[in-house]
């Protein structure tokens, strides 16, 4: 009994890897929002931010989890964006470290600014994780739309993403209000 029942578990875990893998979401295009978060840690998520709000897709942009020495003229000229564009429509995060705090952030920012829309820019392979989070803390009020950075990972890293995606959902009943 205990081994049909193991069994069958592994069976819907690789079914779930699976589908997982092979429907990681893209990129959106001809969506306009009010903001956009762009987290932090991979490759051109904040370009992609700064795309965004320099093409007038959001109206202000969130960079969540910039290292604290890091200023806002640094990243204007890392990136080739005037300093104007960061004066009036972007707000760098310093307090995140992970993605639980990025989506703890982002929904005070979300809420601070009113905002009925929002852009969530992250890696395909940890967009359902990072929108499970943000999701959790601000409800259904706010429309999140995802806009991923393609990427081309590796096996171990789908698999290590997919079971912590995995590990939060099964956790979220058992989370404190």
């Amino acid at each position: 009994m205990i081994r049909r029942l193991l069994s069958i578990l592994f069976i819907l875990w690789t079914l779930g890897l699976t589908v997982f893998t092979f429907t990681l979401p893209g990129p959106l295009a001809g969506v306009r929002t009010d903001g956009a978060i762009a987290l932090t840690g991979g490759r051109g998520r904040v370009a992609r931010g700064l795309e965004v709000v320099a093409d007038k897709q959001a109206k202000r942009l969130l960079i969540s989890g910039v290292d604290r020495p890091v200023q806002p003229y640094e990243l204007a000229l890392a990136y080739g964006y005037p300093r104007s564009l960061f004066d009036c429509c972007v707000d760098l995060d310093r307090d995140s470290f992970d993605t639980r705090t990025n989506a703890e952030e982002s929904a005070k920012w979300i809420k601070r600014r009113g905002y009925g829309s929002i852009r969530l820019i992250t890696s395909d392979w940890h967009m359902r994780r990072a929108t499970l989070e943000l999701r959790r803390l601000i409800g259904d009020k706010v429309t999140i739309h995802a806009d991923a950075i393609r990427t081309t990972p590796d096996m171990a890293g789908l698999l290590i993403e997919y079971n912590k995606t995995l590990w939060r959902l099964l956790s979220l009943p058992f989370d404190r209000p």
